[in-house]
This record gives structure tokens, C-alpha cells and sequence, in this order.
């Protein structure tokens, strides 16, 4: 098999949280554009169906909505058993899902620590949970985390305590599933972004300032990356071309973590 066949997602069925904008939205792109029929995850319904719509008339593909809560294990399931009902099988789960809330340690109230490590921790056990079962019975899939190079590093000068310990738990887990689930053909990995110019963050990125000039001088590349630069990691995880990969983190951050 060649390397063109190895990252073909032909009748590939993939399932992204999160995937109605930014980065969820350009991965969901990337895998339609090799083939594969996807279920979007998203709290935002409207977005999301315009998401889908743009997808189906691109890519031709088939594109399934489902507004979920990924916090929510009961929504988890909903969205493994959909999927299944819709699809017949799940070959790949991309766990994009999250928030941010900046503020000191000592500021941080245990409501606003609950709220993110639900989203970027709990939500991506839950999801991988239930849809780990469906693959554990098929013998084969594909889970992608997206962390952060915050679960490696400690960002500066901003100060957000409970990302960087929520990205930090998404590493682990990853490690940790792939570890179990490997005697089962389960591959688990995590794509480690840094600082990404979305359309959410794109205005505060034109604007600049003091802040953006100390993250772009302590990123090697200089300039903050965009959501398309995430898409080929993406396809590679997704894909047989990565069949001896797994527990392993990928850092997409301009070398910021080289120094």
C-alpha cells in the first residue's frame, strides 16, 4: 500500500467536538477532504449546521450534526450511539472540545477550576470512554486529543492555572488510553497546538501589544500559527499511515517549546 492509499480516509467515519469554528472546524475540513463522512459535536447548533452544509457541497461527503455536551456522560453515549446508528462504526474521534479561564492561582474560584477541567478533562474522558467501547468491539480506531503545549510548559505572563493543569491531564490520558487500548488496535494521541491566530482570537492578534510581543518573541517562528497548519497532523493521526503510532505528543507550536 502506498502512502496515497495509507492517508486515505475513504468511507472513514470521524467524529470531531467542538467542530463547528477554529480549530475544530479546519480539521473536520481535512479529513472530509481525504474522504472521510463526519459527526460534528457542537453546543452550537446554528453554527454547526452551517458548518456541515459547507462541508457536504466542498467535499461531498456526509456530514452529521448532533449538539451535545461533551460534560455530560450521558450525552457521550448519545453521541457513540448515534453515530453508530447513523454510520455503522467509528474510525476516528478528535477530541477538540475547550475553554480558558485566565486568572492567578490564588484568584482562581473552584467554580471557574470545575468549569474548565469539566470541558478539557472530564469531556474528553467521557467521550473517548464511550466511544473507546465501540472500538474496543471493532478491534480499531483512532482517538486524537487536542491538548496544548500548556500541558508541557507554563505559559507567560498570563497567568491560567487551570488550562495549563487540564491540558497537562489530557497528556496523561492520552498516554494512559493508549497503553490500555493498544492490545485492542486503539491508537491514542495528542496534538499539542500553541499559540493559534483563530477567528476568535484574530482581532487580539491584529491589535498586538505587549502581551503578543512577548509570546512572539518566545516562539522561534515569530508569528502565531492558524488553524489550517494543524490539518496534516491531523490526517496522519487519523490514518494507517500512523499504524505504529500511539501514546505520543505532537507539538504544532511555531518551536515554542524548543527553548
Amino acid at each position: 500500500m502506498g502512502i496515497k492509499d495509507k492517508m486515505s480516509l475513504q468511507q472513514y467515519t470521524s467524529i470531531i467536538t467542538g467542530g463547528a469554528a477554529g480549530l475544530g472546524r479546519s480539521m473536520a475540513s481535512a479529513l472530509a477532504e481525504m474522504g472521510s463522512n463526519l459527526v460534528i459535536v457542537d453546543l452550537n447548533r446554528n453554527k454547526a449546521d452551517r458548518a456541515a452544509e459547507e462541508l457536504r457541497e466542498q467535499f461531498g461527503v456526509q456530514v452529521y450534526v448532533m449538539e451535545a455536551n461533551v460534560c455530560s456522560p450521558e450525552d457521550a453515549l448519545r453521541v457513540q450511539e448515534e453515530t453508530v446508528r447513523e454510520f455503522g462504526r467509528i474510525d476516528v474521534l478528535i477530541n477538540n472540545a475547550g475553554i480558558v479561564k485566565n486568572a492567578k492561582a490564588e484568584d482562581t474560584s473552584y467554580q471557574d477550576w470545575l468549569d474548565v477541567m469539566n470541558v478539557n478533562l472530564n469531556g474528553v474522558f467521557l467521550m473517548s470512554q464511550a466511544v473507546g467501547r465501540e472500538m474496543i468491539r471493532q478491534r480499531k480506531g483512532s482517538i486524537i486529543n487536542i491538548s496544548s503545549m500548556s500541558g508541557i510548559i507554563v505559559n507567560t505572563p498570563q497567568c491560567q492555572i487551570a488550562y495549563n493543569v487540564s491540558k497537562a491531564g489530557v497528556i496523561s490520558l492520552t498516554k494512559t488510553l493508549a497503553a490500555e487500548w493498544a492490545p485492542y488496535g486503539i491508537r491514542v494521541n495528542t496534538i499539542a497546538p500553541g499559540y493559534m491566530k483563530t477567528e476568535l482570537t484574530e482581532k487580539f492578534f491584529l491589535e498586538g501589544g505587549q502581551l503578543i510581543d512577548r509570546w512572539m518573541s518566545m516562539t522561534p517562528m515569530g508569528r502565531p500559527g492558524v488553524p489550517d497548519e494543524l490539518q496534516g497532523i491531523a490526517v496522519y493521526l487519523a490514518s494507517e499511515a500512523s499504524s505504529y503510532t500511539t501514546g505520543s505528543v505532537f507539538s504544532v507550536d511555531g518551536g515554542y517549546t524548543a527553548w
